[in-house]
């Protein structure tokens, strides 16, 4: 055993105590506030605070393991917040989440990003490419579920029959637009938390979702009906898809931890890597509930296939500018 080890090992069985109890009183102000506290934890708390502190600054100065350094930084800076930190409603802190560290959390990622959608666009590229050559493709790529009936004995006006929208009564969309909400979430949490696996069935799961909607594609293309498809499925697919990115990104964060947790171990690479991953995953899930009322309620009642796209135009474009432009004077 190491030098650095026997130190390390001795320096924590000296105050892992205290640091404990640290843990258990932060967990008690963040979960039922300060008031929950009694007076000698209250006392206790200021001279548990210098103590990590100190533990803090041995640990950097006698170059003991970077896990335990990142360890006690992170217990000194949430001991801070508990101390030092304002109250805020929940209000204040939804609007600090959206308009400041969910989008530098997704910009914070751009490679996993540029990554993922690299996966899903394979994946339209090949499902189209492969339909296009073959309609016999189509039932291997698709989904009997999925594709409810459409296939190569579709006919032109078959398809179109399902392009073309029937308004419905308000409660039927609303119902739908939540059971779609729904589905969609677990496909992607399933892309988000499968990166854990070194992040391959993240990218194949994002292929594969590229992949069926390029075989559609092909497959209204054949029937001359590209464009109203592309109306149909934009309108909602530029949030839906867009979420599928971003789920698949934060997978593709958890996989890196994984495969190269540097000087941690794996455990604490995605104890570090989770919070930023797990804001991007929140990020998804809001895409998906825009994408869930667009599809469920707006392709329903828009019946145009100009006002589908303009719709779509429309969500990209402000997607992409909040993403890219949101939050960045707070960080500087």
């Amino acid at each position: 055993m190491s030098v650095v080890s026997l130190k390390s090992r001795e320096f924590r069985k000296e105050r892992e105590s205290g640091w404990r109890e640290m843990e258990e009183l932060i967990t008690i102000a963040r979960t039922m506030g300060m008031r929950a506290l009694s007076n000698d934890d209250l006392l206790r708390l200021p001279l548990l605070y210098r103590a990590v502190l100190s533990s803090l600054s041995v640990a950097r100065s006698i170059a003991l393991d970077r896990a335990l350094v990142a360890y006690l930084d992170n217990l000194a800076l949430r001991a801070f917040l508990v101390i030092y930190a304002r109250p805020i409603s929940i209000g204040q802190s939804m609007r600090e989440f959206l308009m400041g560290s969910l989008p530098r959390a997704v910009r914070g990622m751009r490679w996993q990003v540029a990554i993922a959608l690299f996966a899903l666009l394979l994946g339209i590229a090949s499902g189209f490419a492969l339909v296009n050559h073959d309609e016999g493709w189509f039932p291997v790529i698709v989904p009997a579920g999925m594709a409810q009936g459409r296939g190569p004995s579709s006919t032109r006006q078959e398809l179109l029959r399902v392009l073309s929208a029937q308004p419905q009564a308000s409660a039927a969309l609303l119902t739908m637009a939540n059971f779609l909400f729904s589905n969609n979430t677990l496909v992607s949490l399933l892309i988000f938390g499968m990166g854990v696996l070194a992040g391959v069935p993240t990218l194949l799961l994002t292929f594969g979702n590229g992949l069926g909607l390029g075989a559609f594609l092909a497959l209204h293309y054949h029937r001359g009906l590209l464009g109203e498809f592309a109306g149909w499925v934009s309108i909602h697919g530029v949030s839906e898809l867009g979420a599928i990115v971003l789920f698949a990104a934060a997978g593709l964060k958890l996989g890196e931890a994984v495969l190269s947790p540097g000087a941690y171990t794996r455990t604490d690479a995605l104890t570090l890597n989770g919070p930023a991953a797990g804001e991007v995953a929140v990020g998804g899930v809001l895409m998906l509930l825009v994408a869930a009322v667009l599809e469920g309620v707006f392709r329903q009642v828009i019946g145009n296939t100009n006002a589908r796209l303009t719709v779509a135009v429309a969500s990209l474009v402000l997607w992409t500018a909040y993403y890219a432009g949101v939050g960045r004077s707070a960080a500087k």
